[in-house]
């Protein structure tokens, strides 16, 4: 997704004191007539006493920008009410009114064909670069991890390596320029990455797999790779900059951090210190060490990161037991646990890593609320390496894909999320309190209050945001809900009880910053069969619907929506489907959805017709837009669900003549899911995640060693796309 920001661009002063973190003033790009080098520091590692100063001195140039956009706001208060992202580029700001019902496409790359090839491709005339790559060290006096010597990540060496080292299976990815009155935004800046999982059969030499009960007898042997698997999870920030056509990232930077699964984040909102997130090492149940699974996330107007927390119940094993336990033996307390967590089970016997083995926070049997305290969107500051990461329980606890802001008219913040699993619900948050633009402290906790709904898609195109509120439409005590701290904790089933419609694996949603529209990614729903199904511990109708008109819906779906008034705070909507994915060619090219029963392998593209001009797609996951209103789509397709190519990025028009003429962009290599896309404020340079590559694979019989080659374990990565005029259909070594 793609949440940009609008900075002052009057140029106005900064007085700022150099003194104060010792800068230095050289060759590197001022900040008005102050230069900031962070990098002429390089070797400072997180927690260090100088650190603070750094930390203290760049939030006030932060804060001070924020302060000086006041009058540019003020002028631009209308437009900006009615474009709902914000960003440096004028050209955003666009009137519904302005927009031409017959504008012509703005995308002028060819596109790629579909490949299988263990490489990254993009069009001619566009350039590709690995940025940065799982065990590139952020700090100086640590090593990189060299992948022909994988065996350190069996010692307790590789693991204080990689908790300075770049992490795993990076996804989502934020780009937070510099503040700068000039347009120099675009070349140096923050990058903000997620680390979703870990892949052991491509990290540890010798594992049996994650299915294979011998895992257990692995890590008894080799116990650093629990403490490695949750140094390799989490967020990954780094300073990067731009010089003479080329990315780097500096290493040394005192802005480089890890957030791990051992770092303390507090716990804040409705739910903290509730006696479900309560441990015996956190009685207060206000501070737990880690966020795991971060998938997708979003950016907030006062410019922090929103990273989700997603599948995190493949972490904790031993729940069959403790269930069983709970159900003969157990006390009131234990009967609740167990029922709060029949929405979202965790690993009935060993757990897909066996941490619990090593870390017995990971045994739901011996501390079954240790779940209930992930689940959540975590808010770090990027700008503040001393800032410590908050979940922020308002938001509502499920399998969070993305947390896609937006600033309403009246100024209340609208995060918009989907809960990525089989017929499961899609999320909006509205704030209580209104974002003050002058003022970033004051929105320093304005994801604590507010507003949890979730969305109900009637059959006739029209939508309803139900709010789970406590004390409301059955969400009280004869239900099973005791506060609204119980109603966010068990989001799932407070939406259950208001009949929100279940839905295709909700993934990305994105905000149209032409016309305000949303578009939300459904990747897949293989088990859509047409009968009762028990899903996610509790019975659902497993038929079509309007929204999710395809049986076996093997290949995803695209829905578009407007807000009542095209105000993000609106209670109803209005939506229609923009694409069911799929191979043209494979079945019908749907023209018009209008009483058309939908077969499996039938497609629609916005009823854009021309049957060749169409790339064939496969499970939406991360949506992004550009400038003029193109959606840009990374997959995640599976071996069932992937059309048997790899995975890539698309773009497609949503308006004017060529609406729905959806065109290839970029091949990822074998077994990788591409997502993550992010644009620089000067949409000159585009970002993606190459996540898992040659999953399917393992280190004695591997599909993939993109990037580094010679037989390598391939390396998750993040690269840098942009136009060079040249000719670049992918290498060997980008």
């Amino acid at each position: 997704m793609l949440c940009l920001f609008i900075y002052d661009l009057e140029g106005q002063k900064l007085n700022v004191s150099t003194d104060r973190a010792n800068m230095k003033f050289d060759q590197h790009p001022k900040i008005n007539d102050t230069t900031y080098s962070p990098s002429d520091d390089e070797g400072i590692p997180p927690g260090s006493p100088q650190r603070p100063a750094y930390a203290e001195a760049f939030a006030d140039i932060v804060e001070r920008r924020f302060a000086s956009r006041r009058s540019f706001l003020k002028r631009t208060a209308a437009v900006a009410a009615a474009a709902p992202l914000f960003s440096v580029a004028p050209s955003l700001f666009v009137s519904r009114a302005n927009a031409s019902p017959t504008l012509q496409t703005t995308l002028t790359f060819s596109p790629i064909s579909p490949s299988t090839a263990d490489e990254l491709i993009v069009p001619e005339g566009y350039r590709s670069q690995l940025l940065i790559g799982w065990g590139e060290s952020l700090i100086q006096g640590v090593p990189n991890l060299d992948t022909n010597d994988l065996g350190i990540l069996l010692t307790h060496e590789g693991v204080r390596r990689q908790e300075h080292q770049f992490g795993y299976n990076c996804d989502f990815t934020a780009f937070f320029p510099f503040p700068t009155s000039s347009m120099r935004t675009s070349i140096r800046g923050l990058l903000a990455v997620n680390h979703e999982f870990t892949t052991s059969a491509l990290m540890f030499p010798g594992w049996p797999g994650d299915k294979n009960p011998s895992r257990a007898q692995f890590v008894q042997d080799h116990p650093p790779v629990v403490g490695l698997g949750k140094a390799a999870h989490g967020v990954s920030i780094v300073e990067i900059r731009q010089s003479n056509g080329t990315w780097t990232f500096v290493k040394g930077s005192p802005f480089n951090r890890r957030v791990t699964g051992s770092t303390p984040v507090l716990i804040t909102g409705p739910a903290a210190g509730h006696a479900l997130l309560r441990t015996a090492s956190d009685p207060q149940g206000r501070q737990v060490l880690g966020t795991l699974n971060n998938c997708a996330g979003g950016k907030t107007p006062w410019g922090t990161l929103l990273t989700c927390e997603e599948n995190f119940d493949q972490y904790f094993g031993n729940y069959e037991s403790f269930v069983a336990r709970a159900e003969t033996r157990g006390g009131d307390s234990m009967k609740k646990y167990a029922a709060f967590h029949r929405r979202i089970p965790l690993s009935k016997g060993l757990s897909r890593c066996a941490w619990e083995l090593v870390d017995e926070r990971f045994d739901a049997d011996k501390h079954p609320t240790e779940a209930f305290r992930f689940g959540w969107v975590v808010e770090v500051d990027p700008y503040d390496p001393g800032a410590q990461p908050k979940k922020r329980t308002a938001l509502g606890r499920f399998k969070h894909e993305c947390a896609t802001t937006v600033v309403a008219p009246r100024g209340n913040v609208v995060v918009y999320s989907g809960d990525d699993t089989r017929f499961e619900y899609v999320y909006k948050f509205v704030t209580d309190s209104i974002y003050d633009p002058t003022d970033r402290r004051a929105n320093r906790d304005l994801l604590d209050s507010g507003t949890l709904y979730v969305a109900k898609f009637n059959d006739d195109g029209s939508g309803e945001w139900l709010p789970l509120v406590y004390g409301q439409n059955g969400l009280d005590k004869a239900h099973g809900f005791e506060n609204q701290a119980e109603v966010l904790i068990n989001a799932r089933a407070a939406g259950d009880r208001l009949g929100a419609t279940p839905m295709d694996r909700p993934e990305d949603i994105a905000i149209n910053p032409t016309n305000g529209k949303i578009y939300i990614a459904f990747t897949n729903n293989t088990q859509r069969t047409g009968t009762q199904s028990t899903a996610q511990g509790r019975d659902v109708s497993a038929d079509i619907d309007a929204a999710n008109p395809r049986r076996q819906n093997n290949t995803g779906h695209i829905i578009e929506i407007i807000e009542a008034g095209n105000d993000p705070t609106a209670t109803t909507f209005q939506w229609e489907i923009f694409m069911l994915c799929g191979d043209p060619k494979a079945g019908r090219l749907l023209a018009s959805l209008d009483d058309a029963e939908v077969g499996n392998h039938d497609t629609y593209f916005a009823g854009f017709t021309d049957i060749n001009a169409i790339s064939p797609i496969s499970a939406p996951d991360n949506l992004a837009f550009d400038q003029h209103g193109n959606l840009w789509i990374a997959t995640d397709g599976k071996k069932e669900t992937s059309l048997g190519f790899n995975n890539g990025l698309y773009a497609v028009p949503t308006q004017g003549s060529d609406r729905g003429h959806l065109r290839q962009f970029l091949s990822g290599p074998r077994g990788s899911e591409v997502c993550g896309p992010e644009f620089t404020p000067d949409f000159q340079t585009l970002f993606a995640c190459i996540q898992h590559p040659g999953e399917g694979g393992s280190l004695r019989k591997p599909i993939s060693d993109w990037p580094d080659r010679d037989g390598r374990a391939p390396r998750p990565s993040v690269v840098v796309v942009y136009k060079n005029g040249g000719k670049s259909k992918g290498s060997r070594h980008n």
